[in-house]
């Protein structure tokens, strides 16, 4: 149904991606800039606040009708669930308590992904780093659609199928395109996030375990809110990459629609990169913007130019990497060393060959 999308092949360039070398100019142009880096102090009581709101509305809903139930997690709780993986982008960052807590960081992530009801913090993390330093390259910005996905959306229908079916494509397709292995905290994040959906469906039921689930399904998939999946890299202007938004949405997403900004400078919070633009508004006066996230869901449907395929890519500049970074174990062998447990082994083990040592010679002796 409708006319299929024009294009049968990505968008690929030999050219950098354009975020490094306008950070520089900018860098260079306004110094002042630099005192946007840093954390952001209200975002851990506002990403608080957010998940008792969401365990307040489990409460509410425990013996509502299954039909309100849907419709809350579609207008409600799917918008702040939403919200919540948008702040999880943002902590991935280490915007909550710096660069130097990153186990801090990665434990609050735990928190904000506790009302989305699946597991996603800690695996986003280590995914979301390969997106920022290799932007549109094969393999390892798993962003991008794999050519399976370019191929078989390609009508009206079917690209609305794929919008809707969207946050299951975007939590398989790092496991298609780039196997990483698995990490100490993102058992950690299985382990925390089943307890907390335990303990909604022990004490709210399963309507409330329910409201979380297809809020976060609906809300990540033909929603408004969900508009920003697809302005932020689709080529909607030829040559540009990255496209900004400025609309009300971002006052619930974590300003996450200030995309050229954030990728120009990754360590500005969320809450500052509105000041970005006020500060050099010449390198982007000139960029095309997106005016509202539901059209460009619409012309994304709609538009034979616009599909899966609509996406710059470049060549891998290095290998995938398998390794995972196991940072309990980095943290527990400085808590070790720290109260002298490796001091303490090491001390007995020598005690030990001395006193093994003694006891051979001396039943060497005897036998002699």
């Amino acid at each position: 149904m409708g006319q299929r999308v024009s294009r049968e092949d990505f968008m690929w360039t030999y050219s950098e991606q354009p975020h490094c070398s306008r950070r520089e100019q900018i860098v260079k142009a306004h110094p002042e800039i630099k005192e946007l880096f840093g954390i952001d102090p209200s975002f851990k009581y506002v990403v608080t606040c957010a998940v008792l709101l969401q365990v307040l509305a489990c409460f509410l809903l425990r013996d509502a009708d299954w039909t309100l139930v849907i419709l809350q997690a579609y207008l409600f709780g799917g918008v702040v669930n939403h919200s919540m993986t948008l702040a999880i982008h943002d902590i991935s960052h280490n915007t909550v308590f710096g660069n130097s807590r990153p186990l801090a960081n990665r434990l609050f992530g735990m928190l904000a992904n506790l009302p989305i009801g699946v597991p996603i913090s800690i695996a986003f993390k280590k995914y979301h780093v390969e997106h920022h330093r290799y932007l549109g390259e094969d393999a390892l910005d798993t962003d991008v659609p794999t050519e399976l996905e370019a191929k078989l959306f390609t009508s009206p229908l079917r690209k609305f199928v794929w919008l809707l079916f969207q946050p299951l494509f975007y939590a398989f397709r790092p496991m298609i395109l780039y196997k990483k292995a698995p990490t100490d905290l993102e058992v950690l994040n299985y382990i925390v996030q089943i307890a907390f959906d335990g303990l909604i469906l022990y004490f709210c039921g399963l309507k409330s375990l329910a409201y979380l689930i297809i809020g976060s399904l609906l809300a990540m998939g033909v929603h408004p809110s969900a508009g920003h999946f697809i302005s932020e890299h689709y080529v909607f202007s030829e040559g540009q990459e990255t496209y900004s938004y400025y609309g009300f949405w971002n006052l619930v997403t974590y300003n996450v629609g200030y995309h050229v900004e954030h990728h120009d400078f990754p360590y500005i919070p969320g809450r500052n990169l509105p000041k970005v633009r006020q500060i050099a508004p010449e390198f982007y006066k000139d960029l095309h913007i997106h005016n509202s996230w539901s059209y460009v869901l619409y012309e994304f449907v709609m538009n034979p130019a616009i599909g899966p395929y609509t996406r710059i890519k470049r060549k891998a500049r290095v290998p995938q990497q398998f390794y995972g970074n196991n940072m309990l174990g980095d943290y527990l062998d400085a808590f070790l060393t720290q109260i002298g447990y490796f001091k303490l082994t090491e001390t007995i083990r020598t005690a030990t060959g001395v006193v093994t040592e003694y006891c051979n010679g001396f039943i060497k002796a005897k036998v002699d």
